[in-house]
């Protein structure tokens, strides 16, 4: 899980890569979940709140107009 603090200090190209990392990844555990192979169904929440923290940082930035 990351932190806000340490998301805020990063640029809008890295929490772009990071959220698409995280989407792919998502996308992975929907997939173990589906088949029966997921270890850690905890895991798919922590995914997608990691999601949502990026998504709210991008758009505060960008309502701030500082789009480092």
């Amino acid at each position: 899980m990351t932190k806000a603090v340490e998301l805020r200090q990063k640029k809008s190209a890295e929490l772009l890569q990071l959220l698409t990392d995280l989407r792919r990844e998502q996308f992975n555990l929907r997939m173990q979940r589906g088949t029966g192979q997921l270890a850690r169904p905890s895991q798919v929440r922590l995914v997608r709140r990691d999601i949502a923290r990026i998504q709210t940082i991008l758009n505060e930035q960008k309502r701030n107009g500082a789009g480092k």
